[in-house]
């Protein structure tokens, strides 16, 4: 799990899991509902589908795709406004989803051959590189 700013600069990323894991169990055992919930109201996240339902435990400060209201034959305006509601978040988040590709875009993740339990360290050690890197990149970029 990784979390970026608006602008798609990464601030946070979890340990891997040592087995497969759904979204949602991993954001539960990491504490994130408790602190989301601390947090102000006027703070929104943006997740993907596989967060849906933290909203509701957080207070509305998790912000994921709408569902699908009609599973069967739906009428022709729902799947409209649904199309048109997916297309804003998609629009939105785009920057969370660089962020993260950022992250993907090195070679020790994008071919990562090794043991499930070495990982972990080399999430956070990449994590940390890049994120170092966006900070002198930033800084350069200031005027002075």
């Amino acid at each position: 799990m990784a979390l970026t700013d608006s602008a798609g600069r990464l601030l946070f990323c979890s340990p891997a899991q040592p087995a497969s894991c759904a979204d949602i169990t991993h954001a539960r055992q990491l504490g994130l509902v408790k602190h989301l919930t601390g947090s102000p109201a006027a703070v929104e996240n943006l997740a993907d589908a596989g967060y849906q339902g933290l909203s509701a435990q957080t207070g509305g400060r998790v912000v994921t795709p709408p569902h699908r209201k009609f599973k069967k034959d739906p009428p022709e305006w729902s799947e409209e406004i649904h199309e048109h509601r997916r297309k804003a978040h998609s629009s939105r988040r785009i920057r969370v989803e660089h962020g993260i590709a950022h992250l993907k875009n090195w070679r020790a993740l994008a071919r990562h051959h090794g043991r499930r339990e070495h990982m972990s360290d080399t999430i956070q050690a990449i994590a940390g590189l890049l994120s170092h890197q966006q900070t002198a990149t930033r800084g350069a970029l200031q005027p002075q």
